[in-house]
């Protein structure tokens, strides 16, 4: 005969098997349906950042666990997240991007698909820019030119230096990228359209298959003195 506390120990691991509905895979819960689409802009204008480096804080008030969701903006500025429908909170992370801070909270109820402008204000601006391949200079195979203007929102901070960056893939930035140009702020003035100048590699046309590469992907971008990220333009495709 089984004793009275191995009865008793028995039913209670039943009970508790009984209690939890995922202990063998299951949930409860279907996964989140609705959309949450939005970028980054100023002045209506999509920002470019660098791919990953930014990201959002989305909290669900009244939501049991109350923690919060990271939203990561893609390089065009741009995110999406699927979620449960319900009331949400947006916020910028403090630090985080080519902007000021800014410790505004955006609301917004989600039900089937919601789309949000986060606006940004940044310490400086690229404009005017102008992205050619040169060819039939010291590189064998060109070189790319870059003009553009830097234009100053805040005079909160000075610029640390401007960037040419040119890639293979179409994700481009400082960590992405197979030859670059930079100039510091010392060799810089800001009254005047700024030029930047970087030669192709001599393999730039060579591919892991057998057709050849025609173009790269290129941007430019301005660093900010005491800010970790940097503002871009849009990915350009140029033809070499």
């Amino acid at each position: 005969m089984k004793s009275p506390a191995l009865l008793v120990g028995l039913l209670a691991a039943v009970a508790m098997l009984g209690g939890c509905d995922n202990i063998f895979g299951l949930d409860n819960y279907d996964p989140p349906q609705s959309t949450l689409t939005g970028r980054l802009a100023y002045q209506g204008e999509a920002i470019g950042v660098r791919s990953g480096g930014v990201e959002l804080e989305l909290w669900q008030p009244g939501y049991e666990l109350n923690e919060k969701i990271p939203v990561y903006v893609a390089q065009d500025g741009t995110f999406t997240a699927k979620l449960f429908d319900g009331s949400y909170k947006l916020n910028l992370r403090s630090g985080n991007g080519a902007w000021v801070d800014n410790p505004d909270t955006i609301r917004f109820e989600l039900k089937g698909s919601t789309e949000i402008t986060v606006p940004v204000t940044p310490y400086y601006t690229i404009e005017n820019e102008s992205i050619t391949h040169d060819a039939g200079v010291n590189a064998p195979v060109g070189a790319i030119r870059a003009t553009f203007d830097i234009g100053q929102v805040t005079p909160a901070r000075p610029v640390e230096f401007v960037g040419l960056y040119v890639a293979t893939t179409s994700f481009v930035d400082r960590n992405h990228m197979v030859v670059r140009a930079e100039k510091p702020m010392s060799e810089l003035d800001l009254s005047a359209p700024i030029t930047l100048s970087v030669d192709l590699p001599a393999n730039i046309h060579t591919t892991p298959s057998p057709e050849s590469r025609d173009s790269v992907s290129v941007r430019v971008g301005v660093k900010t003195s005491g800010v970790d990220e940097m503002l871009f333009t849009k990915v350009y495709k140029v033809g070499i």
